[in-house]
């Protein structure tokens, strides 16, 4: 199990982000500075150990409405190679020395766990306890579990898309990150498979909604 260290990040995720979001795609600000409170979220254990995996809720108050975004993130001891693109920054961890942070649906390690928790393979924890499962968190699979591996990683203005390749067959599948979190609304369509845990609402309370779906690729 991942230990929750309580020490200093410097700069915090909280400032990495405020410089990193405004120039995602999805991002629904209107160039003002984002206002960012950490409002919920849930970790996963990496199983060599090596790669801190979570998966942050922000709440922006920046606008004339709050919105509450999904963030995968991933913390390395060294660089991707080629990931650059997805480094959200670096920081200094107190006890684990220097950290690189990842835009997490650019991490393999992230991706592979991710699906592993969809299929029933990865028990969800709890975002600030060490050893600690959150049951707030499901996943579901409509078929055999298998394991899959990272393809490529694509932005829109809606949400991210992971291609990723199945173990079991070689097929590919698209992991859909909802990014712009809509707490309390339900599945349009029925997917292959998804994750599902609390968001925040406005009133301070939290509703069940979607962080991410499986979906056959696009044509």
């Amino acid at each position: 199990m991942a230990v929750i260290h309580r020490t200093t990040l410097t700069p915090t995720k909280l400032e990495l982000l405020a410089s990193w979001l405004p120039a995602q795609p999805w991002y629904r600000g209107k160039g003002q500075q984002p206002e960012l409170a950490r409002t919920g979220g849930f970790r996963l254990d990496d199983p060599e150990g090596e790669v801190g995996i979570e998966f942050m809720v922000v709440t922006d108050t920046s606008g004339d409405q709050p919105v509450s975004y999904h963030v995968p993130f991933s913390y390395r001891g060294a660089p991707i190679a080629g990931a650059d693109k997805a480094l959200i920054g670096t920081t200094e961890h107190g006890v684990l020395g220097r950290r690189w942070v990842y835009d997490g649906t650019h991490d393999p390690v992230l991706v592979a766990q991710l699906f592993a928790l969809i299929v029933g393979a990865a028990e969800p924890q709890m975002q600030s306890a060490s050893d600690a499962p959150d049951p707030s968190v499901t996943g579901w699979f409509a078929e055999p579990p298998t394991t899959a591996t990272l393809t490529s990683t694509t932005d829109d203005p809606d949400g991210t898309d992971i291609l990723v390749e199945t173990a079991a067959d070689g097929r590919q599948l698209t992991i859909r990150i909802n990014r712009v979190l809509q707490p309390g609304q339900g599945l349009t369509a029925q997917p292959l498979g998804h994750v599902t845990a609390d968001a925040p609402l406005p009133d301070g309370t939290k509703a069940r909604t979607v962080f991410a779906l499986v979906q056959h690729p696009a044509a």
